[in-house]
């Protein structure tokens, strides 16, 4: 029995659908159970989440312009950014396969969509400026001061924690599960720092101004440009139209039909081999019962933990920027964004906050590129063993044998990239590419999900939504190419 979805690649195979009992070894699912076993992809996703957006270039935007025309950039981000998250984990959760890998489905077929999709995701994430920007951090740690302009020692830092994110990799078991501890650790660490600095030295009228700034409809202040914007929209949440390169931790996970797929482990880990095309479920009474249970958890996942972390992880960094800038009475440069904060609280409260605001930074900048660089290195990993029936052959069915040569090669190129521009340009970049695929791959989803088991397409009304998606996010990319040959489509 199979389910054809789309050309160029193999039918679906099909067979139930688990139960979460079984996927995750208990005997119910409690709400101890729920945060325990379930919940997981949000975290590796909001570990990324609270990162460039939310530590560079939200405070940027806010440090130089306010909260007012620049907040509610922030909040429809988040919606759409969840929103769309919600519909690509439909389609991992349904079938068992990646996203990169589902592209292939979609006409004309896999020779065009699978090789441009890895290749969009390495151009825009390869420029490494969030281990730059915590590399920075590093330095004015251990000298206790901010490094000075094309200093290398910051860069050498960066290379340092690109080689920490190898190692966490290569000593796991299970390289998903291993994400979900760092990040539970590292997003904990991150947002209970964060809310115990805020209430400490951010007066309340600047609590009430960025909330209001959030939900207060008006036209962006005079002076940013929508390129600026655009980079904030992108990385706001997580990367806007790219979001799907971290879906697959679904399937990883064990969600749904994820559970019959497999997963990359880890060296220490179990050999294990991933299915080359995935399987979904029959149309019946049972397994409708059971994908509304996924469902659900899936909901959970994405909008109790993802879209509240990333909302906070916005929150309670701009407004410490504004009050740093209250402080100091000066304002935040692409060049000093990393350490600004650090060195305006270092300066009014002593050493002790100086270290912790730059602990906390390096902290923020690192949980994003561990996310960033392991899913590079698994996008290529997906789509070249579900593609390429030779490369099986010659790593004998075990994943492992790409995927951690490939991450030791893009260690060595991102490498290279530090050294030629400002870390925060480097984001700024990567921001208004990752706007390219909202592009592209809300009408992938389009096509893909509505062909999927009845119980799990999406309603009517999600494809409206898919469509703000392009809308809004490919508005900023669009400006950002203009911008980028001469003149941008708006000015404020």
């Amino acid at each position: 029995m199979a389910h054809p979805l789309g050309v160029s690649r193999p039918d679906l195979g099909v067979t139930d659908l688990p139960t979460p009992e079984e996927v995750f070894k208990v005997s119910r699912i409690g709400p101890a159970q729920l945060f325990k076993y379930a919940v997981g992809p949000s975290l590796i996703a909001l570990g990324i989440s609270i990162g460039s957006g939310e530590w560079l270039l939200g405070p940027l935007s806010v440090g130089q312009y306010g909260f007012v025309g620049v907040g509610w950039v922030i909040l429809v981000s988040a919606l759409l950014q969840t929103f769309y998250n919600v519909e690509c984990s439909r389609y991992v959760v349904a079938t068992g396969e990646a996203p990169v890998v589902a592209w292939g489905r979609v006409p004309p077929g896999r020779r065009l969509w699978v090789p441009l999709s890895v290749l969009i995701v390495l151009f825009s994430f390869i420029a490494g400026g969030w281990a730059a920007s915590a590399g920075q951090g590093v330095y004015a740690l251990v000298h206790g001061r901010i490094p000075p302009a094309g200093a290398e020692e910051p860069r050498l830092w960066a290379i340092a924690l690109l080689v920490v994110v190898f190692l966490i990799t290569a000593l796991a078991r299970r390289i998903s599960r291993a994400l979900e501890l760092a990040n539970w650790l590292l997003v904990s660490v991150i947002l209970l720092a964060l809310l115990a600095i805020d209430l400490l030295v951010v007066p309340w009228e600047l609590w009430w101004e960025g909330i209001r700034g959030f939900v207060t409809p008006a036209a962006p202040p005079a002076g940013i440009t929508a390129t600026q914007l655009g980079a904030l929209a992108g990385f706001t949440a997580l990367a806007s139209g790219l979001n799907w390169y971290v879906m697959g931790h679904y399937r990883d996970k064990g969600y749904g039909m994820g559970h019959r797929t497999g997963f990359i482990s880890g060296l220490r880990g179990d050999r294990r081999e991933i299915l080359a095309s995935g399987v979904t479920f029959p149309d019946d009474e049972r397994n409708r019962g059971l994908w509304r249970r996924w469902y659900r958890l899936l909901m959970v996942d994405m909008w109790g933990v993802f879209f509240v972390g990333a909302i906070l992880g916005m929150l309670l960094p701009t407004i410490l920027m504004s009050q740093a800038v209250a402080l100091s009475g000066e304002r935040p440069t692409r060049a000093d964004v990393p350490t600004f904060v650090a060195v305006a609280l270092g300066d009014e409260y002593g050493g002790a906050m100086f270290a912790v605001a730059l602990v906390l930074g390096v902290l923020v900048l690192f949980s994003t590129q561990l996310g960033i660089f392991e899913a590079m290195v698994r996008v290529t990993t997906d789509a070249a063993h579900a593609t390429s029936p030779r490369l099986r052959r010659l790593v004998e069915g075990d994943p492992r044998r790409f995927y951690y040569p490939f991450m030791i090669v893009l260690l060595v190129v991102i490498s290279v990239v530090i050294h030629l521009s400002l870390p925060v340009a480097l984001v700024e970049w990567s921001a208004n590419m990752s706007n390219l695929g909202a592009l592209i791959y809300p009408f992938f989803l389009m096509y893909l999900n509505s062909r999927l088991p009845r119980p799990a397409r999406p309603r009517p009304w999600h494809y409206a939504v898919l469509g703000l998606n392009v809308v809004f996010f490919g508005f900023f990319f669009v400006n950002f190419i203009a911008d980028f040959l001469g003149d941008p489509l708006v000015t404020f």
